[in-house]
């Protein structure tokens, strides 16, 4: 079985949007890596860091997805990095109401022994310090490694962001950011001015109209499933990013044509995630459900025509 490793926060959210609001509850970018890669048969590990307030329960129901959580440090006396934002009405912008660093602010990943010869490496939104920190542990080169980062990082720390992509495959962002991140507004030219920052494939996220892939002069675009309801957006990058990890991981075919399927496993596991409030409908998620939609996805970009 293949390895994954995962670097990314494992944190408390407070969220509120137009449909309702939650106190804190499970969040972070490499929780929801996490659960999404665990629909493939990969082993997996996260790296991160919580405080000693973060609940027993909530570390155990990771283990319970075969997650490994030795890499998650708990400092003791120390806070759960915290993050509460509100939703505009479009779901597509929101404010941002409160950031607590807490005990993120001085974290040092340290690498599980076993799995410093990970054969895929998602490396979550976090400092780009952080990401290449990891990659410096590792004892063997990965199949592929996979950068998911943030317009914040383009502001404040471009230099170290732009070494690390240098050290990636693949990068997943927005259009938003990939235009600040290439200064280019048409997302091919965009793409092309990051393919020589270093990454092999590009992957550009479009929110609601979905994803695209760019290599070399290739090009794929993955739609998003029209749904009826969006209660929460928040974690959906994250949780395509698992989904497209976790796939190439358990497929072991690191090519475009099958970096295709693998948009499509992130963007049906992301359609799922945005349907309750943070995690609650990946907790409940079954398989079948999962088939399910893929098929719905097969549907709604197939079609004949004669040329």
């Amino acid at each position: 079985m293949n390895k994954l490793l995962i670097v990314g926060t494992v944190a408390f959210d407070a969220i509120e949007t137009p449909f309702g609001k939650t106190d804190k509850i499970l969040g972070g970018a490499g929780t929801f890596i996490g659960l999404s890669a665990s629909h493939f048969n990969v082993k997996s590990a996260i790296v991160s860091v919580v405080g000693d307030d973060f609940p027993q329960e909530y570390l155990d129901l990771l283990t319970s997805r075969g997650i490994d959580i030795s890499g998650i440090e708990i400092v003791k006396g120390g806070k759960t990095f915290f993050w509460s934002g509100r939703y505009h009405n479009d779901l597509n912008s929101r404010d941002t109401l409160v950031t607590e660093l807490n005990v993120l602010a001085d974290f040092k990943p340290v690498v599980p022994q076993n799995f410093t010869d990970s054969d895929v490496v998602m490396l979550g939104n976090l400092h780009p310090l952080v990401q290449s920190s990891v990659l410096d542990q590792l004892t063997s080169t990965p199949k592929l490694v996979v950068l998911d980062t943030m317009n914040f990082w383009m502001d404040c720390a471009l230099t170290e962001l732009l070494e690390v992509i240098k050290r990636v495959d693949v990068i997943t962002i927005n259009d938003e950011e990939a235009r600040q991140l290439s200064g280019e507004y048409s997302l091919v030219k965009a793409a092309a001015k990051i393919h020589n920052m270093g990454p092999k494939y590009v992957v550009i996220k479009k929110g609601e109209h979905g994803a695209l892939l760019f290599h070399n002069k290739e090009v794929f675009f993955a739609p998003a499933l029209p749904l009826e309801e969006v209660f929460d957006p928040t974690g959906a990058g994250d949780t395509f990013a698992g989904g497209f990890s976790g796939y190439i991981a358990q497929s072991e075919n690191i090519s475009f044509s099958n970096m295709k399927n693998a948009i499509i496993q992130g963007s049906n596991l992301a359609s799922f995630c945005v349907e309750k409030f943070g995690t609650e409908r990946m907790l409940t998620l079954n398989e079948q459900e999962v088939k399910e939609r893929l098929k719905q996805f097969k549907s709604l970009t197939q079609f004949e025509i004669e040329l």
